[in-house]
């Protein structure tokens, strides 16, 4: 890899003035933020629709984007939503993602906006979901969860719904898809590049599953017979139990993954490069029974493998795709990540959970893979250091160079080890950027309140000191 930098935010957390950051001009703001530190990646978390705890990574449909990114003020500028409806779309708060405010308000307005849409816009929405079977199927499946009272698929009673809904639905995919791509060309001219992120199972309640029955580990009557999670860990001692669906892989190879090339030809569509969440279930995946009630009780299985991975770089074209190779390691994943070619992730909050030689520490960091301080699921980096006993901390930051006693402006020796290291790309969470603390997190694996609702504004983003990172851009020769 080309050694280079990145910076990790999801849309949900961009500042903005109507509740949640979106696909508008602090998104642009964004860009130029990054391209001033000289950073060439900004990594991004799901795009698709959240689930009833604001999660991306258990969606109703692994091809339709969250209509919460939709950027009010440019409907408002196509004449799609008034002025005074744009005002009283205005947020309480900048500092957090009103996720209640939006479940109540967001989708009323935007059914709004499209019901104004005019004979030509009506056109393109219908040439745009045309060529996309499987977001079009998304879109009727969301009206059909509307006609039935939002019930999960496998309680419905009513199999038609309003063909109003629906064009609603696929009005509002239009305009996020459009939307998004005008701030890609953006980035693209400030040479920043854009990694999606791949959740690597869809929810139950999806069109996913409805539609495509075959391509999930599903009983006669509908029943998923096997579901996701994974062993006790770092994170929960009983494991988690994601409650996913499991694929039907050895359906899917016969079907050429078809599902998933689908997938995967949206997500090229959307960046230059992605994530695949939980690469580890590709070579085995933790099968839980459907009625079982911890991740506990269930058992490895084998993954689809080479074949799968051999699907992946085809679609891939020479685009990069980051292997998520977290979680518990076993041989045959480090085989299948060999074999791919992929670069994996390494996380300097791994590396010192014990007194072992970790390879999450740095020095043992190679070129072929993606470093961060930490991810979305873990404590920012300031929190972590807090949260340290005084021995570990004392050993990180020696690690990191550090030696003085008062090790309150340590900060910039972790990140100096980090842009140090060998890893090709290093990627810090905007929150490590800014020096803050747990409060700031954006996820805590194993719980379900809380999360996902981190968001800063222009003036903190202003704070940091981009020259600085301008600095070590040049200094350890990452372009």
């Amino acid at each position: 890899m080309n050694r280079s930098s990145g910076v990790l935010a999801h849309i949900s957390s961009l500042p903005g003035d109507h509740s949640i950051g979106s696909f508008g001009a602090k998104a642009r703001d964004f860009i130029d933020f990054a391209a001033s530190c000289g950073f060439s990646y900004w990594q991004t978390l799901p795009f698709c629709m959240i689930d009833e705890c604001n999660s991306p990574y258990k969606s109703f449909s692994a091809f339709a984007g969250n209509p919460y990114f939709i950027d009010l003020p440019t409907l408002c500028e196509q004449g799609l939503i008034t002025k005074e409806e744009l005002d009283a779309a205005r947020q309480q708060s900048p500092w957090t993602s009103e996720y209640a405010r939006l479940t109540k308000e967001r989708l009323p307005l935007l059914f709004r906006a499209a019901g104004r849409a005019d004979g030509q816009l009506r056109s393109k929405t219908a040439e745009f979901i045309a060529s996309r079977r499987r977001l079009a199927d998304a879109c009727r499946f969301m009206a059909l969860k509307t006609a039935n009272g939002e019930k999960a698929w496998n309680e419905w009673t009513v199999t038609d719904c309003s063909e109003s809904d629906v064009f609603a639905w696929e009005f509002n995919q239009y305009e996020f898809f459009t939307q998004w791509s005008e701030i890609r060309k953006y980035a693209a001219k400030k040479n920043i590049k854009i990694i999606g992120d791949i959740p690597i199972y869809v929810a139950y309640d999806s069109s996913d599953v409805y539609f495509d029955k075959e391509q999930f580990m599903l009983n006669s009557d509908g029943s998923p017979s096997g579901v996701a999670g994974v062993p006790p860990d770092y994170f929960a001692k009983d494991g988690q139990l994601w409650g996913n669906p499991l694929y039907d892989w050895e359906y899917m190879e016969k079907d050429g993954f078809s599902w998933w090339r689908d997938r995967l030809r949206t997500q090229f569509e959307l960046f230059d490069g992605v994530r695949i969440d939980h690469f580890r279930g590709i070579a085995s995946y933790w099968c839980v029974p459907g009625d079982a009630k911890t991740a506990k009780e269930g058992s490895w299985k084998k993954g689809p493998g080479e074949a799968f991975v051999d699907m992946l770089r085809e679609e891939a074209d020479g685009r990069l795709i980051i292997a998520e190779d977290l979680g518990d390691i076993t041989e045959d994943v480090v085989e299948l990540l060999e074999y791919s070619g992929f670069p994996g992730m390494r996380v300097l909050q791994f590396g010192f959970l014990d007194d072992g030689d970790s390879t999450h520490k740095p020095h043992h960091y190679c070129n072929n893979c993606v470093a961060y301080t930490g991810t979305h699921d873990n404590d920012t980096l300031l929190g972590y250091i807090w949260s340290l006993p005084e021995g570990r901390r004392r050993e990180v930051l020696e690690y990191c160079g550090f030696l003085k006693e008062d090790w309150s402006d340590c900060y910039g020796s972790i990140i100096r080890t980090m842009f140090a290291s060998s890893a090709g790309l290093v990627v810090f969470p905007v929150q490590d950027l800014l020096g803050y603390g747990t409060d700031t997190r954006m996820n805590t694996p194993g719980t379900s309140s809380g999360n996902w609702e981190y968001r800063f504004t222009s003036d903190q983003l202003r704070t940091i000191d981009a020259e600085k990172y301008r600095r070590l851009n040049r200094l350890y020769r990452r372009h």
